[in-house]
């Protein structure tokens, strides 16, 4: 797949403003071994190979485990994720799924037990936040870092 543009380069504003979008949910305080959950299970939706690659290394340097990292994309029959991940996870999907789930109530009202409001503003943020980068990276075919030896063994 060959790369259409550098959108950093062509749009430096918009980016910037993205960028910051970014930085201030990752300074929001919001749980980071979930962001990373988050961030990775949404790009894997949105078949987003620069972001899923981004994100396992991030979740890998962070200390996520590589069985929770392999089995994110099938957690709801995995007895790894708590309760309050299993929330964040499915209202993920709702979000990115948005015209399919239409964020109903079913995927909402597991939030509020184990999110504060704050926490929800937060957690929607962040799932806007990587959508927006997925939109970005897919649409323009951000060619993710290959190890061209480990490929070729």
């Amino acid at each position: 797949m060959k790369t259409r543009m550098n959108y950093f380069a062509k749009a430096p504003e918009l980016l910037k403003a993205v960028s910051a979008l970014e930085q201030a949910v990752q300074d929001s305080g919001f749980d980071r071994k979930l962001t990373h959950l988050v961030k990775l299970r949404a790009s894997q939706i949105n078949g987003c190979a620069y972001c899923v690659d981004m994100h396992v290394k991030e979740a890998r340097k962070d200390g996520e485990t590589e069985q929770r990292i392999h089995l994110i994309s099938a957690w709801r029959e995995s007895p790894l994720y708590s309760e309050r991940e299993r929330a964040a996870l499915e209202w993920t999907e709702a979000l990115t799924l948005l015209p399919q789930s239409r964020a109903n109530d079913e995927f909402y009202e597991p939030l509020k037990t184990h999110f504060s409001d704050a926490e929800i503003v937060q957690l929607t943020v962040l799932i806007g936040a990587i959508n927006v980068w997925n939109r970005l990276a897919v649409g323009f075919r951000s060619q993710h870092p290959v190890d061209r030896q480990a490929a070729a063994a």
